[in-house]
């Protein structure tokens, strides 16, 4: 950004909440001869509708739009709960941590509603969102990046480079922060060097904590630019044995990345102790997680799912199910257990080989899955079955796309459940079947990712009487 003007301190009203939620305000400047003066529109994270603050703006008047974290409150929101002080740069992970929960829900309530009316459906088809009894530590999976200065934690929102520690835990179980500060002792005890993104330098890359939310079962998995039989034994000895001290554990591996990007890619995968995978219980059946398994995040929640899904479909013996984006089972299991047989399609192939071996485990046969992209699984199955009697789908939050959309409207199913973590390109998938003859039903919110702006939607779909 070219620095034509001086920062300035502005004092700002938070008006409403982005979809990303974070807060908005909009400052205009004051007249002079020259004409009205301009209008600076802000994003400010952590920031509620109804705080009154101090931000400062870099290059003020020379910019028409800055996201800028605040300096201080002068009045805050109703619903504020904390945050009075923010010390240093701030990360995107929980942007509603300091509202009060009924407040968030009322939010994403209403930024649902509004993505169905942008869409043309009645907004009053959102009822209230179901939440948590307790919204905290609930997420039985964190992904934390080592920085080059010992740091172990997340990049800073808006910033691909900048790395926080990690010391503030609302939504991981507290298991998590104990082996996070172990891992660290580990990591200077031995002076081990943490990644440096732009000149690719340092050995340690990213930390994966997942724990088993029936289980307890816990996995840690170090990801390295190096595999561990190139560092002094005494250093993987030190990390076993420190490892050790936690019974919990029973998965801990060494995983070599050399990936370019920031995911956690695996080269070389070795276990250091224990299983290449833990544990877990959802909806009553039992699921090996291994480090690139995709579980649902909240399992207490997901249960919620799961069991409003199953009664929506209202199947039975002679019901034939199609489970689109089926992952590696999560909605499969319970709805074939319920079902004459069901089919799973998924493009991923190694989530269709845990979705088989999860099957096979809990000793479901009616279940099949094929590893297909959404429209030829579909078209094979149509030709082999004829017309399902319900379809399932929970794509990513991309949602499905027009194409597969009317893919599954020329299916003529009676009745379709859509699941998804977007409500967004829910409503924009959910317009395309209008055209099929199909309404929707009925609509749940679920909170499945409380103090961030994601929200969990279930749609019962049907054809027009």
């Amino acid at each position: 950004m070219k620095q034509g003007y001086p920062s300035e301190q502005l004092e700002v009203e938070v008006t409403g909440l982005s979809e990303k939620g974070l807060g908005l305000a909009q400052y205009r400047f004051p007249d002079t001869e020259m004409g009205k003066g301009r209008k600076l529109k802000l994003q400010i994270p952590k920031a509620l509708p109804g705080d009154k603050l101090l931000v400062t703006v870099p290059n003020a008047r020379g910019r028409r739009r800055a996201t800028r974290t605040y300096d201080r409150i002068i009045e805050p929101a109703p619903s504020r709960i904390g945050g009075y002080e923010l010390n240093g740069p701030q990360i995107g992970g929980a942007p509603l941590e300091y509202m009060n929960y009924a407040d968030q829900l009322a939010y994403k309530r209403a930024l649902t509603q509004g993505f169905l009316a942008d869409q043309g459906f009645d907004p009053s088809l959102v009822g209230e969102v179901w939440g948590m009894d307790d919204p905290y530590h609930y997420r039985n999976k964190l992904e934390l990046s080592f920085s080059i200065n010992g740091d172990l934690g997340f990049f800073v929102q808006g910033d691909q480079y900048q790395i926080v520690d990690w010391q503030k835990n609302i939504l991981a179980p507290e298991i998590f922060m104990i082996l996070k500060e172990e891992v660290q002792a580990w990591q200077k005890a031995w002076n081990l060097a943490g990644y440096e993104k732009q000149s690719k330098q340092g050995l340690l890359r990213q930390l994966l904590l997942r724990q088993g939310h029936q289980s307890g079962e816990v996995m840690v998995a170090i990801f390295a630019q190096e595999e561990a039989a190139k560092l002094d034994p005494g250093v993987i000895e030190d990390l076993i044995q420190r490892m050790q001290a936690y019974p919990e554990i029973k998965s801990l591996m060494w995983i070599k990345n050399t990936a370019i990007a920031d995911r956690m890619g695996a080269d070389q995968v070795e276990v250091l102790a224990g299983r290449d995978y833990i544990c877990d219980e959802l909806a009553g059946f039992n699921y090996r997680l291994y480090f690139d398994t995709f579980f649902q995040p909240n399992p207490v929640q997901a249960q919620r799912m799961i069991d409003l899904a199953c009664d929506w479909a209202d199947l039975d013996q002679d019901s034939l199910v199609i489970d689109l984006f089926c992952g590696v089972g999560t909605f499969s299991l319970p709805l074939a257990k319920r079902a004459k047989a069901l089919v799973g399609i998924e493009i991923v192939e190694q989530s269709i080989e845990s979705a088989k071996r999860n099957a096979r485990d809990n000793g479901i046969e009616n279940a099949h899955f094929i590893a297909r992209d959404a429209r030829h699984g579909l078209a094979e199955i149509e030709a082999e079955w004829g017309q399902a009697d319900l379809l399932l789908l929970d794509p990513p939050r991309n949602g499905a796309g027009g194409k597969i959309m009317r893919r599954i409207g020329r299916l003529g199913l009676e009745k379709i459940i859509y699941v998804s973590c977007n409500p967004k390109t829910l409503a924009q998938d959910l317009a395309w079947l209008r055209d099929f003859g199909y309404e929707i039903s009925k609509f749940q919110l679920v909170d499945q990712f409380p103090h961030t702006q994601h929200v969990e939607a279930v749609v019962l779909i049907e054809k027009k009487s």
